[in-house]
């Protein structure tokens, strides 16, 4: 086997997805990919993928979705500034991405205006009144 091939130097893609950050831990990354959240190369994959150089990776998670290219490999959790240098997100995954929170920004912003503060004592207890019943 020669080093390029050793599984020491190509992680699982559950691994790596968990050395990057991308999951807390390695049992919910295992999960994403399971239920085909995360995509190598336009393919639904299985956990025991092995990654290489250049691999492009479309990640789901919640509302949003990522699309990175990995620059390094690694099997080992580091911190943040670490994992950062794992991978690239493209240019149209970060331009979706700020669409779509400014979208949701503008969602909430205009779904449920908030009182200026909270009701003093007495304005508690008058609402008390007026509804008949403790607010709790």
């Amino acid at each position: 086997m020669n080093k390029e091939t050793s599984p020491a130097d190509r992680p699982r893609i559950d691994k790596w997805l968990w050395a990057a950050r991308f999951y807390k831990t390695r049992a919910l990354a295992t999960a994403a990919v399971k239920g085909g959240k995360v995509h190598v190369n336009d393919e639904r994959i299985k956990p025991g993928r092995l990654m290489k150089l250049g691999d492009m990776l479309r990640i789901k998670r919640g509302e949003s979705e990522i699309t990175v290219v990995l620059r390094e490999l690694s099997a080992h959790r580091g911190s943040a500034t670490v994992a950062q240098k794992l991978y690239e997100e493209t240019a149209h995954s970060i331009e979706a991405r700020e669409m779509q929170s400014e979208q949701q920004r503008l969602l909430h912003a205009n779904a449920s205006p908030r009182p200026p503060r909270r009701p003093g004592k007495k304005e508690r207890r008058d609402l008390i009144r007026f509804f008949g019943r403790s607010l709790d």
